[in-house]
């Protein structure tokens, strides 16, 4: 008991107060549809340039110094998910001293426009994307997620009983009915947004209505949030540092992470690895530093060895990838070492990458 009271106070302290030294500013050119965080941190431009390197590349699939306007693919629905997005706001939140949590607000349009709010956190210390599950013991996750998953159901449920409790219900809240009594609330660590407060973390569930019904849906987005010393006995020792202002810094998965390396021992690439699934697949986005060209790789990892696709192109004629090369590599530590072979010649050139 002792332990957590000190853990409590000491994250409730001098801890808290906002990074003073990072500073955001807009993304030029800024215009109404185009307002997307910059940021800054003299203290510590390795972690600047790591920040602002996965913001671009993840949101807007634009390399820093890259010639062109950044919102350019996405203005234009150019970006490998073919969506129109317009980013119109984002903001710092306040959070204990060793994380960066900002918020972004804006509209993606496929078939139809669609508003979203997304939040970014980042580990201050490293410049690294901080996944939820690394915040939380291996056997701790399923209990966290169900305490989401059960004050979620709680709050529909509870809005259901509301409106079945009306005598003469009108077609409009029997459809409301039928939108809660199919709401999917089986949430994971992966599926909803997060992001850090000043004494609490929460925990942002997408809403249960489709695009065509969101007009009766008057929940919306399910908010969860819990003071930090309530999760204190499934905090990970990486949460715990994290959170409590501490310096040391405890070793975290793959996903989300980048790495800096050659192929060949002579052209120099950066490497963006994105979110690895419980099943071990994973994609990850490279670029050669002088071009600045994306190039999307596809694959698994099986224990510390990674197996990888890079596709040219899409034959409309073939129907299907026209393979380029493919990526075998082990993760060694903080790097990961292997090879890649040219599709077409068979040549085998040495991969290096280490983590930023």
């Amino acid at each position: 008991m002792r332990s957590k009271i000190l853990f409590f106070l000491l994250i409730s302290g001098l801890s808290f107060s906002q990074q003073k030294n990072v500073k955001i500013t807009d993304l030029k050119p800024k215009t109404e549809d185009s307002v997307f965080p910059l940021v800054s941190y003299t203290e510590n431009p390795r972690v600047e340039n790591k920040i602002n390197t996965f913001l671009q590349v993840n949101q807007l699939q634009y390399i820093p110094g890259a010639e062109g306007n950044p919102f350019k693919l996405v203005s234009t629905g150019k970006t490998s998910y073919s969506n129109y997005v317009y980013f119109y706001s984002w903001e710092k939140l306040e959070t204990p001293k060793n994380i960066l949590s900002i918020a972004l607000d804006g509209e993606a349009s496929g078939a139809y426009p669609e508003s979203f709010s997304i939040w970014k956190n980042f580990d201050l210390r490293t410049g690294n994307f901080i996944n939820a599950k690394n915040l939380f013991q291996a056997n701790s996750i399923k209990t966290v997620e169900n305490l989401i998953q059960k004050q979620v159901k709680k709050e529909v449920d509870d809005f259901l009983s509301q409106l079945k409790s009306e005598k003469n219900p009108s077609e409009e809240v029997l459809d409301q009915i039928s939108i809660y009594e199919e709401c999917f609330t089986a949430y994971s660590l992966d599926d909803i947004g997060y992001y850090f407060g000043k004494d609490k973390i929460r925990f942002i569930a997408g809403r249960c209505s489709n695009h065509a019904m969101r007009a009766l849906d008057e929940l919306g987005s399910h908010v969860v949030e819990f003071p930090y010393n309530e999760l204190d006995k499934y905090w990970s020792p990486y949460a715990k540092n994290l959170l409590s202002g501490s310096t040391q810094i405890d070793k975290t998965s793959l996903s989300n992470k980048l790495y800096k390396g050659k192929i060949d021992g002579k052209y120099p690439v950066t490497v963006l690895i994105n979110r690895l699934y419980d099943d071990g697949s994973f994609s990850a986005i490279y670029w050669y530093d002088k071009n600045k060209k994306l190039i999307e790789w596809n694959g698994k990892i099986q224990g510390s060895h990674l197996s990888l696709v890079e596709s040219d192109y899409y034959s409309e004629e073939a129907r299907q990838w026209i393979l380029r090369g493919f990526v075998e590599a082990d993760l060694q530590g903080n790097k990961i070492i292997g090879t890649w072979q040219d599709y077409k010649t068979k040549k085998y050139l040495n991969l290096e990458l280490e983590e930023l």
